[in-house]
């Protein structure tokens, strides 16, 4: 298997230092190789990653990597031997839940060498899950990894430490986009669709039967939405293919921003993410998105919250949300429960505007895939005759009552 160091397209400009880090340490010699305790840590911002876990055949459900030693394949998952080892297969985002980022595996390598001269640098490491979308650099020299002891007062050191940088690109994971955007506001009563063909193409826009660009077969089928709410319409299984809903972008997750009250001192957005795929759910979700008034945002009534500063003081204008515990922590299958939404509070200053589609954010990623968004000339505009940003009662309601009946269209 060949190595491919270049991370160039891994690099995402939200997320410049988003990698899974695999620390290697050597804890101990045994005949013939030696006893490693490896330390699985995810650093993507806003990217939660099904990975696995272990040599005692606990977490059977996917593999994590294959690092390959005096040409054997090894194939690692989940242990019950170490502290935090198990987590059910599942990183978090390092934002979302650091506690959660990080998975701890302990085996012994055989065959590979017992002293710090003659041992066999693991190599050709690959994360077979989630998905294709990960590359992994050679094993690097790092300085010596130290472990507590369980009452704080000892340090222990590793005899050898690696660390194996895995990037993500979404380009390598899949070759069509898997969410894209809509838009509307109060003061217009049009809704900004997802541009279509976004994901796929209809191959007619009454046959339920859609084509992908990956395979150019008919491996899809989805739903008209206006047909009532149906369970599993193929049934159930892993090799089922994704049922959606019938769109004219033919995208599996739909996130809405509108723009819906204009206050003195605050404007107001709903954000609304919407599975359309009757085949899966989406467990810890999240969504990250780019605006240049994130530096004065007040409150997200009904999403956990984060700023993200990937540059420091520089920019403050990404931010990150995701579900509540116990309430809409779980994003489910397409169907009438199939969808999460929150109001976003926003505090005004100097830059804000409702002119020329300044209220729309420039970026917006679900679970760490970059959304796909309508073109600027396509934004709600205000009438022409508001010659300022701000409203007086009278025609606030005027606007809002001319865009309230479009807001059916939330959901599809």
């Amino acid at each position: 298997m060949k190595n491919i160091t270049s991370c160039s397209e891994g690099y995402d400009l939200l997320d410049p230092n988003g990698n899974i880090t695999i620390k290697w340490d050597v804890t101990g010699w045994t005949g013939d190789g030696y006893v490693d305790v490896d330390h699985d840590k995810i650093f993507n911002i806003g990217t939660s990653n099904r990975l696995v876990g272990s040599s005692a055949g606990v977490g059977q459900r996917k593999r994590l990597y294959r690092p390959c030693l005096a040409r054997r394949q090894y194939y690692v998952e989940d242990s019950l031997r170490v502290a935090n080892c198990c987590k059910g297969g599942v990183l978090e985002a390092f934002a979302q839940d650091p506690a959660q980022a990080l998975a701890v595996l302990q085996f012994t390598v055989g065959n590979s060498g017992n002293t710090n001269k003659t041992v066999a640098l693991p190599h050709n490491f690959t994360l077979l899950s989630p998905g294709p979308g990960y590359t992994c650099g050679p094993a690097v020299h790092v300085p010596k990894s130290l472990f507590p002891s369980a009452d704080g007062r000892r340090w222990t050191e590793a005899l050898m430490t690696w660390n194996v940088t895995c990037t993500y690109s979404q380009f390598l994971a899949q070759r069509a986009p898997s969410c894209c955007v809509s838009f509307s506001a109060f003061y217009d009563d049009t809704i900004v669709p997802c541009p279509t063909c976004s994901c796929a193409c209809l191959t007619n826009s009454t046959t339920p039967i859609i084509t992908t660009p990956k395979t150019l077969t008919n491996s899809q089928t989805c739903v008209d939405p206006e047909i009532p709410a149906i369970l599993n319409p193929l049934g159930t299984g892993a090799n089922m293919p994704d049922v959606l809903y019938c769109t004219q972008d033919m995208c599996p997750v739909k996130i809405h921003w509108h723009v819906y009250i204009n206050y003195e001192e605050y404007w107001r957005v709903k954000l609304t993410v919407t599975n359309r795929d009757f085949s899966k759910n989406f467990t810890d979700w999240n969504v990250v998105a780019q605006h240049p008034n994130f530096d004065n945002f007040t409150e997200a009534f009904s999403f956990s919250y984060k700023p993200l500063n990937p540059y420091g003081s520089y920019t403050n204008d990404t931010a990150m949300f995701w579900g509540l515990p116990y309430y809409n922590q779980m994003l489910l299958q397409a169907g009438p429960e199939g969808n999460v939404q929150s109001d976003l509070l926003f505090g005004k200053d100097a830059k804000f505007t409702l002119s020329n589609g300044w209220a729309f954010p420039s970026r917006i990623y679900f679970n760490g895939d970059d959304c796909v968004l309508p073109e600027p000339q396509s934004f709600p505009t205000l009438p022409s005759s508001s010659h300022r940003a701000g409203s007086t009662p009278v025609e606030f309601l005027v606007m809002l009552g001319i865009g309230a009946p479009a807001l059916a269209s939330y959901f599809f």
